[in-house]
């Protein structure tokens, strides 16, 4: 008697975000890592095509590796409730909220883990009120130096480091650039840290925190394009600090209600406080993203560890319904 066959699984990349192109590199690595270890995937772009395309196919699980608005904030993952397909990932609730990084925050700090202190700043209010005495305002109540970013976006565009009083405003135009709404932090020094978090179906497992060093911000250019950025993984933290960080991850995950799989970046302080930056329900998975590096690094094979995230999904699915 034959086997039976596996799960038929779509993999979901592309979209017309600014993320695009790394949405198509993180696809691309998931489907040949499944196939490398015998599982049946299809790759599908989001557009006109695709609901007729995944009404026809009626794949056994819909991956999203979908980076930006509409792979993260929850609206293609409605579809795909919808359409009564089961899916890896973080249902739509939960990720429209982790999606906005001021939201985010404001969770995990309910939940115990301390963030930086930020205010968030609309577009319109910043020109109605006029941006002079807004940034005055910005600079005398948080200080110097200051993280500013888009409130909902990913892969750092927008972000920019002000370390000086006058170079706040091109900051505010380059992140209003990518988004109408901005989040301003105190920027904590410190280690820069990435933690993934997995669910293989038996409990949520943190993998080695990935250290992250940069010449310069941590940006676009520096996460996708090798040379740019150092890493150091398992990251270089003293035991009782890594599993601090270990476990900050995995509150936050909890807290935030996710599923499957995440990635919580984090800042360790000089004094060894740990500081919530923001968490994303969709990871990259390019060859320079840190969940790849940092799975390699505790051991699994990533085609392996993708399979038995894959099985642990269709069957978490399958309690549901």
């Amino acid at each position: 008697m034959s086997p039976a066959p596996g799960p038929r699984i779509a993999v979901l990349a592309g979209g017309l975000s600014h993320e695009r192109d790394v949405s198509l590199r993180s696809g691309r690595r998931v489907a040949e890592a499944l196939r490398g270890v015998g599982m049946e995937v299809s790759v599908h772009d989001v557009d006109a095509d695709l609901v007729p395309a995944l009404t026809e196919l009626r794949p056994d699980l819909v991956w999203p590796l979908l980076h930006g608005a509409s792979g993260e904030n929850g609206s293609v993952r409605d579809i795909l409730e919808l359409l009564g397909l089961a899916y890896l990932g973080t249902d739509p609730r939960a990720s429209r909220i982790a999606w906005n990084k001021p939201a985010a925050k404001t969770v995990v700090q309910r939940a115990g883990l301390g963030t930086p202190r930020f205010v968030t700043l609309p577009q319109s209010l910043f020109r109605d009120l006029g941006a002079g005495r807004v940034l005055e305002a910005i600079t005398t109540h948080l200080g110097l130096p200051l993280v500013v970013k888009p409130a909902e976006g990913g892969s750092a565009l927008g972000v920019s480091l002000v370390t000086r009083a006058e170079d706040l405003p091109r900051a505010m135009v380059e992140c209003f650039s990518y988004g109408d709404t901005a989040m301003i932090e105190l920027a904590v020094l410190g280690v820069e840290l990435a933690v993934s978090v997995v669910d293989e179906g038996e409990g949520l497992v943190a993998l080695p925190a990935v250290e992250i060093v940069t010449d310069g911000p941590y940006d676009y250019d520096a996460r996708y394009n090798p040379g740019r950025t150092e890493y150091f993984t398992p990251a270089r933290l003293e035991p009782g600090v890594a599993a601090r960080v270990a476990d900050a991850a995995i509150r936050a995950h909890r807290a935030l209600g996710l599923s499957h799989i995440s990635r919580t970046d984090l800042i360790v302080d000089t004094v060894g406080a740990i500081h919530f930056l923001e968490v994303n329900v969709a990871p990259g998975m390019t060859e320079t993203s840190l969940l790849p590096q940092a799975a390699e690094a505790a051991g699994y094979h990533l085609g392996d560890l993708y399979r038995r995230l894959v099985l642990s999904a269709v069957a978490s699915s399958s309690d549901r319904r």
